[in-house]
């Protein structure tokens, strides 16, 4: 699949998504969002930019850092996650600017900002690389950019996860968004992404977030509300298959009345 088939396939993807995106009563992408924020600790005053928003988990937390007298902006290329982000930004009573805007490049227009960060998303994109050196050059001076990416599976996750590989397309067992290889397989593959895109200082930090699970069909419902809904939809009429599956492998996470999973999250800083 080429460049822009790709883009439009993840564009449509979330579009799906977007009405139950994070709203599973599951806390997931809003604490990792909230974690990367922290990270890159935004100032009053500061001018930020989110790449790839969806329902805007990070920009919340970025406008609230930088206050009136900065700024907060969002970008994604899914029509239906900007839809919903706008209308949750209008319940907050939030002023921020949220638009549709490609990761892959994002338009010139959008900077100079003092902060970029970006949630979940880079491994999604069919040249990081190239994403990232196009953020860079969306940074003023001094400016520091931040990604939120998975690190290490818990085995019981991996396995789990693992139920959909027979029904996968190439795309969907890319080894970037898979991690078993590439940059996304390493501390120092991402932090490499961001020192050839000109950054410098690069850090990273670790933290765990856990996911609470009552039943394998809560499982079900939390892992089709998001991009994993994409190989839900592969595995077409094996689901039930699937499904059964999974709730073999889920016992492995069993803890008291539910189930517990794990996974390492990767946050990495860099300053131009």
């Amino acid at each position: 699949m080429d460049h822009s088939g790709r883009i439009a396939q993840v564009a449509a993807l979330f579009d799906r998504v977007a009405p139950t995106y994070d709203t599973t009563g599951h806390p997931w992408f809003t604490p990792i969002a909230a974690a990367l924020v922290a990270e890159v600790a935004p100032r009053p005053g500061e001018r930020v930019l989110d790449i790839g928003t969806g329902r805007g988990a990070a920009l919340w937390a970025a406008a609230e850092a930088v206050g009136p007298g900065g700024s907060a902006a969002g970008i994604d290329i899914a029509p239906g996650m900007v839809a919903a982000a706008r209308e949750e930004a209008a319940r907050r009573n939030v002023s921020v600017r949220i638009e549709l805007g490609d990761a892959t490049a994002p338009a010139a227009g959008l900077g100079p900002v003092d902060l970029i960060v970006s949630s979940l998303v880079l491994f999604f994109l069919p040249d990081p690389a190239a994403a990232v050196r196009s953020w860079v050059d969306l940074l003023a001076p001094a400016g520091r950019l931040g990604v939120a990416t998975f690190g290490p599976r818990d085995p019981v996750w991996e396995r789990l996860d693992a139920v959909f590989v027979p029904y996968l397309p190439p795309e969907l067992l890319d080894a970037r968004t898979s991690g078993s290889r590439g940059p996304f397989a390493s501390d120092e593959g991402v932090a490499g992404l961001l020192a050839a895109a000109g950054l410098r200082e690069v850090r990273t930090r670790h933290f765990k977030q856990h996911l609470h699970l009552r039943d394998v069909g809560d499982w079900r419902h939390w892992s089709g509300s998001h991009g994993q809904r994409g190989m839900w939809e592969a595995a077409g009429d094996a689901a039930p298959e699937v499904l059964a599956l999974a709730a073999e492998r889920l016992e492995a996470a069993r803890d008291g009345d539910g189930y517990t999973l794990g996974q390492d999250v990767r946050l990495t800083v860099g300053h131009r």
